[in-house]
Protein backbone atom coordinates (compact mmCIF):
# COMPACT_ATOMS: atom_id res chain seq x y z
CA UNK A 1 0.00 0.00 0.00
CA UNK A 2 2.89 2.31 0.86
CA UNK A 3 4.37 1.70 -2.60
CA UNK A 4 1.02 2.56 -4.21
CA UNK A 5 0.89 5.93 -2.39
CA UNK A 6 4.50 6.64 -3.39
CA UNK A 7 3.66 5.96 -7.06
CA UNK A 8 0.55 8.09 -6.77
CA UNK A 9 2.61 10.94 -5.28
CA UNK A 10 5.20 10.74 -8.06
CA UNK A 11 2.44 10.69 -10.71
CA UNK A 12 0.75 13.69 -9.14
CA UNK A 13 4.04 15.64 -8.99
CA UNK A 14 4.83 14.78 -12.65
CA UNK A 15 1.34 15.88 -13.69
CA UNK A 16 1.68 19.19 -11.81
CA UNK A 17 5.17 19.75 -13.22
CA UNK A 18 4.06 19.21 -16.83
CA UNK A 19 0.87 21.23 -16.26
CA UNK A 20 2.96 24.23 -15.16
CA UNK A 21 5.40 23.81 -18.06
CA UNK A 22 2.96 22.94 -20.87
CA UNK A 23 -0.11 24.88 -19.74
CA UNK A 24 1.65 27.89 -18.26
CA UNK A 25 5.24 28.58 -19.24
CA UNK A 26 5.19 27.29 -22.83
CA UNK A 27 2.06 29.28 -23.87
CA UNK A 28 3.49 32.41 -22.21
CA UNK A 29 6.78 32.02 -24.09
CA UNK A 30 4.98 31.48 -27.42
CA UNK A 31 2.65 34.41 -26.73
CA UNK A 32 5.56 36.69 -25.77
CA UNK A 33 7.65 35.65 -28.77
CA UNK A 34 4.72 36.21 -31.14
CA UNK A 35 4.01 39.66 -29.69
CA UNK A 36 7.69 40.58 -29.91
CA UNK A 37 8.57 39.10 -33.33
CA UNK A 38 5.21 39.35 -35.15
CA UNK A 39 3.17 42.10 -33.45
CA UNK A 40 0.80 42.74 -36.37
CA UNK A 41 -0.05 39.06 -36.88
CA UNK A 42 -0.38 38.45 -33.13
CA UNK A 43 -2.97 41.21 -32.97
CA UNK A 44 -5.05 39.76 -35.82
CA UNK A 45 -3.51 41.55 -38.84
CA UNK A 46 -6.06 44.33 -38.38
CA UNK A 47 -6.60 46.96 -41.08
CA UNK A 48 -6.91 50.31 -39.29
CA UNK A 49 -7.77 53.50 -41.18
CA UNK A 50 -6.38 56.99 -40.52
CA UNK A 51 -9.12 57.75 -37.99
CA UNK A 52 -8.14 54.67 -35.96
CA UNK A 53 -11.23 52.64 -36.90
CA UNK A 54 -10.72 48.94 -37.55
CA UNK A 55 -11.97 48.10 -41.04
CA UNK A 56 -11.27 44.37 -41.02
CA UNK A 57 -8.47 41.85 -40.92
CA UNK A 58 -6.11 40.90 -43.72
CA UNK A 59 -6.80 37.29 -42.75
CA UNK A 60 -10.59 37.20 -43.19
CA UNK A 61 -12.66 38.03 -46.26
CA UNK A 62 -15.67 40.31 -46.13
CA UNK A 63 -18.56 40.51 -48.57
CA UNK A 64 -17.70 43.35 -50.95
CA UNK A 65 -20.50 43.70 -53.48
CA UNK A 66 -20.17 47.29 -54.71
CA UNK A 67 -18.81 47.99 -58.19
CA UNK A 68 -16.00 50.09 -56.72
CA UNK A 69 -14.50 47.12 -54.84
CA UNK A 70 -12.70 43.97 -55.88
CA UNK A 71 -14.90 41.03 -54.94
CA UNK A 72 -13.59 38.06 -52.94
CA UNK A 73 -14.42 34.42 -53.51
CA UNK A 74 -18.00 33.38 -52.79
CA UNK A 75 -18.49 32.16 -49.23
CA UNK A 76 -20.46 29.26 -47.75
CA UNK A 77 -19.65 30.31 -44.17
CA UNK A 78 -22.96 30.95 -42.43
CA UNK A 79 -26.40 31.74 -43.86
CA UNK A 80 -25.21 34.87 -45.70
CA UNK A 81 -21.55 33.91 -46.11
CA UNK A 82 -18.39 35.42 -44.61
CA UNK A 83 -19.51 34.57 -41.05
CA UNK A 84 -16.34 33.99 -39.02
CA UNK A 85 -18.31 32.03 -36.40
CA UNK A 86 -19.48 29.52 -39.04
CA UNK A 87 -16.36 28.85 -41.06
CA UNK A 88 -17.06 26.15 -43.64
CA UNK A 89 -17.11 25.20 -47.29
CA UNK A 90 -20.21 24.25 -49.25
CA UNK A 91 -19.56 20.50 -48.88
CA UNK A 92 -21.23 19.90 -52.25
CA UNK A 93 -19.68 17.08 -54.26
CA UNK A 94 -18.93 17.03 -58.00
CA UNK A 95 -22.12 15.11 -58.78
CA UNK A 96 -24.37 17.52 -56.86
CA UNK A 97 -27.02 19.24 -58.97
CA UNK A 98 -26.99 22.09 -56.42
CA UNK A 99 -23.28 22.61 -57.08
CA UNK A 100 -23.86 22.77 -60.84
CA UNK A 101 -26.75 25.24 -60.38
CA UNK A 102 -24.69 27.40 -58.00
CA UNK A 103 -21.69 27.44 -60.34
CA UNK A 104 -23.83 28.27 -63.37
CA UNK A 105 -25.44 31.17 -61.50
CA UNK A 106 -22.09 32.39 -60.09
CA UNK A 107 -20.49 32.33 -63.55
CA UNK A 108 -23.39 34.31 -65.05
CA UNK A 109 -23.25 36.82 -62.17
CA UNK A 110 -19.48 37.23 -62.48
CA UNK A 111 -19.63 37.79 -66.23
CA UNK A 112 -22.50 40.24 -65.82
CA UNK A 113 -20.84 42.25 -63.02
CA UNK A 114 -17.61 42.57 -64.94
CA UNK A 115 -19.04 43.11 -68.44
CA UNK A 116 -17.50 39.93 -69.82
CA UNK A 117 -18.63 38.05 -72.90
CA UNK A 118 -20.31 34.67 -72.55
CA UNK A 119 -17.22 32.86 -73.84
CA UNK A 120 -14.76 34.55 -71.44
CA UNK A 121 -13.16 31.96 -69.20
CA UNK A 122 -13.96 32.63 -65.55
CA UNK A 123 -11.34 31.70 -62.90
CA UNK A 124 -12.49 28.89 -60.63
CA UNK A 125 -11.89 30.94 -57.48
CA UNK A 126 -14.33 33.60 -58.74
CA UNK A 127 -17.24 31.16 -58.56
CA UNK A 128 -16.32 28.59 -55.89
CA UNK A 129 -16.06 29.00 -52.13
CA UNK A 130 -12.86 28.17 -50.31
CA UNK A 131 -12.74 25.43 -47.68
CA UNK A 132 -13.13 27.95 -44.87
CA UNK A 133 -15.45 30.36 -46.66
CA UNK A 134 -13.26 33.16 -45.28
CA UNK A 135 -10.25 33.12 -47.61
CA UNK A 136 -9.32 36.74 -48.44
CA UNK A 137 -7.19 35.77 -51.45
CA UNK A 138 -8.05 35.53 -55.13
CA UNK A 139 -5.77 34.65 -58.02
CA UNK A 140 -4.22 37.45 -60.11
CA UNK A 141 -6.32 36.51 -63.17
CA UNK A 142 -9.50 37.02 -61.16
CA UNK A 143 -8.28 40.45 -60.01
CA UNK A 144 -7.27 41.40 -63.57
CA UNK A 145 -10.80 40.66 -64.88
CA UNK A 146 -12.26 42.96 -62.21
CA UNK A 147 -9.94 45.92 -62.95
CA UNK A 148 -12.08 47.53 -65.72
CA UNK A 149 -15.21 47.52 -63.50
CA UNK A 150 -13.41 49.02 -60.50
CA UNK A 151 -11.62 51.59 -62.70
CA UNK A 152 -14.95 52.80 -64.13
CA UNK A 153 -16.63 52.93 -60.72
CA UNK A 154 -13.77 54.83 -59.07
CA UNK A 155 -12.67 56.99 -61.98
CA UNK A 156 -9.13 55.61 -61.78
CA UNK A 157 -6.91 54.43 -64.58
CA UNK A 158 -6.48 50.73 -65.21
CA UNK A 159 -2.72 51.18 -64.78
CA UNK A 160 -3.21 52.63 -61.28
CA UNK A 161 -5.28 49.59 -60.37
CA UNK A 162 -2.81 47.16 -61.92
CA UNK A 163 -0.11 48.74 -59.75
CA UNK A 164 -2.26 48.35 -56.61
CA UNK A 165 -3.01 44.73 -57.53
CA UNK A 166 0.73 44.04 -57.93
CA UNK A 167 1.42 45.68 -54.55
CA UNK A 168 -1.13 43.41 -52.88
CA UNK A 169 -0.03 40.21 -54.62
CA UNK A 170 1.98 37.64 -52.69
CA UNK A 171 4.16 35.18 -54.56
CA UNK A 172 4.48 31.50 -53.71
CA UNK A 173 5.59 30.87 -50.13
CA UNK A 174 9.36 30.36 -50.16
CA UNK A 175 9.11 30.44 -53.95
CA UNK A 176 7.67 26.90 -54.18
CA UNK A 177 4.46 26.43 -52.14
CA UNK A 178 1.04 27.61 -53.19
CA UNK A 179 0.20 29.97 -55.99
CA UNK A 180 0.50 33.74 -56.41
CA UNK A 181 -2.49 35.42 -54.75
CA UNK A 182 -4.04 38.84 -54.29
CA UNK A 183 -5.37 39.76 -50.85
CA UNK A 184 -8.75 41.38 -51.53
CA UNK A 185 -8.93 42.86 -48.04
CA UNK A 186 -5.63 44.76 -48.25
CA UNK A 187 -6.37 45.71 -51.87
CA UNK A 188 -9.78 47.20 -51.07
CA UNK A 189 -8.36 48.87 -47.97
CA UNK A 190 -5.62 50.46 -50.13
CA UNK A 191 -8.30 51.62 -52.60
CA UNK A 192 -10.26 53.32 -49.82
CA UNK A 193 -7.10 54.94 -48.45
CA UNK A 194 -6.25 56.17 -51.94
CA UNK A 195 -9.66 57.80 -52.33
CA UNK A 196 -9.27 59.59 -48.95
CA UNK A 197 -6.10 61.39 -50.03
Amino acid sequence: MKKLFAEFGRSLMATLFFAVILCGLYPLIVYGAARLLFPNQANGSLLVDKSGAVRGSALLAQNFTGAKYFHPRPSAAGANGYDATSSSGSNLGPTSSNLVANLTQNIANYRGENGLTTNTLVPADAVTASGSGLDPDINPENAALQIPRVARARGLSKEQLRKLVRQNTRDRDFGIWGEPRVNVMTLNFALDQLSQK
